[in-house]
């Protein structure tokens, strides 16, 4: 089990932003990204365009993820 939310660095719209994720939410959403195809910044930079006002993007990942890992 993870210790915690760590963050990491993205880039979003020319502009550098930390999210603070679970390790294995991390890891999720990278081999996700590797999976479609995508860098990471481009697929979140996808999640961010399509998530609700007043929801965070790190809530929004946690969403994209558990839903693709359900999903399939």
């Amino acid at each position: 089990m993870s210790a915690g939310p760590q963050k990491h660095s993205l880039t979003l719209k020319g502009h550098r932003t930390s999210v603070s994720l679970e390790a294995e939410f991390w890891r999720a959403f990278r081999d996700i990204a590797e999976t479609d195809g995508k860098p990471i910044n481009a697929l979140a930079s996808e999640i961010d365009a399509e998530r609700a006002p007043g929801v965070g993007l790190a809530s929004a990942i946690r969403v994209f993820v558990l839903k693709r890992l359900t999903d399939h």
